[in-house]
């Protein structure tokens, strides 16, 4: 009988990222980047349900019924915590399970920039991490939040669906509350927050018009906001969120929140060349004449900024991906595959390129 336990103990040592599960198939799991099917017997009927009455607590199993995709947590203690998706496929249930390691990597053990860290010094205002799903924008975040929980006296609430990685106070208190367990919704969970005493509130992904007015309510009061988005840049992730708006009040959220944006971190993760993956990332950090180009919609002018910004700690995707390909992390095709702008990027690797991006100091960024 096949005992989720055994098997996730024993999954632990491959270093998956994630594990699916489906009644009638093989387990699969995602190791640096890739599918890699197991070979063992399919999962039955009886196996699902084993494993679920396994994993599931309190009310879990009856929003289940209720639902066809939910979020959860499970923890094998001393060996891992995972985030749960429950879905159905072709009227059978699967889980997808995402490995989340109890300690919270540096950014130096996840590849990132020190100069990452300008976007803790901040008081007030939003700074949105962005990409992919499985880009790695929840342990960013989390790795940013555990430099301020070493240096800083501040009280974090953090909301989240579901809980991922579990925070131990050090100079901080932090609060961790989860959608559809502790709170209603995000927005509730930020309006409610607001009268906790925070000084930054986490706000796990930004979905919705309610949310991210929340959010901007909470930036413009003096608090610091981290969030989410599944957008691939800094332009795109403006379009995003100005067009949860409506026509009528986009004019006045673009003023409102090109006063509050602090920076966002575009992330991709590359395979590279000696396996794993390594992320490449896109950093904006505003400044004057950011904020005037979004109250003006010129977002190809805040492009244009970010590959001209060296000096002000911005970098551009394709200079990102362009240094790893330079020394020898990736490989030509990982990198063209990576990038938004090919013709750009080729033209960075025959060394013809004549734009700014290429004169970016971004060795000091990255």
């Amino acid at each position: 009988m096949f005992n989720i336990e055994e098997f996730l103990r024993k999954v632990n040592k491959t270093k998956a990222s994630d594990i699916h599960l489906k009644i009638g198939k093989s387990p699969s799991l995602r190791i640096a980047g890739n599918i890699v099917k197991i070979d063992e017997p399919p999962i039955t009927e009886e196996d699902f349900e084993n494993m679920l009455n396994t994993m599931l607590y309190g009310d879990l199993a009856k929003r289940i019924k209720a639902k066809n995709d939910i979020d959860f947590t499970y923890e094998i203690l001393g060996v891992s915590r995972y985030r749960v998706n429950y879905c159905k496929e072709l009227g059978y249930p699967k889980l997808t399970l995402r490995t989340i390691p109890y300690a919270i990597p540096t950014l130096e053990e996840l590849a990132l920039p020190a100069g990452l860290e300008v976007f803790t010094k901040y008081n007030n205002g939003i700074v949105l991490i962005t990409g992919a799903t499985s880009s790695g924008k929840s342990t960013t975040i989390a790795s940013l939040l555990e430099i301020i929980n070493k240096d800083m006296p501040k009280h974090i609430v953090t909301i989240e669906d579901p809980i991922e990685f579990l925070y131990t106070d050090k100079k901080c208190l932090i609060t961790q509350r989860g959608v559809g367990v502790d709170v209603n919704s995000f927005s509730d969970g930020i309006k409610y927050a607001l009268r906790q005493d925070p000084d930054i509130i986490v706000v796990g992904e930004i979905r919705d018009r309610d949310t991210m007015e929340s959010a901007l309510n909470a930036a413009e009061t003096g608090h610091l906001v981290f969030s989410t988005i599944h957008t691939n840049s800094a332009s795109q992730t403006i379009n995003r969120i100005l067009g949860l708006f409506d026509d009528s009040t986009r004019g006045f959220i673009r003023d409102r929140f090109a006063k509050v944006l602090r920076g966002t971190i575009a992330q991709k993760l590359i395979p590279k060349t000696s396996g794993g993956l390594v992320p490449a990332l896109e950093i904006m950090c505003s400044t004057p004449a950011i904020v005037d180009y979004i109250r003006k919609n010129q977002l190809e002018e805040v492009d244009t900024s970010i590959k001209r910004g060296g000096s002000q700690n911005m970098v551009s995707m394709n200079a990102s991906i362009f240094k790893l390909f330079k020394s020898g992390i990736i490989g030509k095709d990982e990198a063209m595959n990576a990038s938004d702008d090919t013709t750009e990027l080729s033209q960075m690797m025959r060394g013809i390129y004549h734009g700014s991006a290429a004169a970016n100091p971004v060795d000091d960024l990255l």
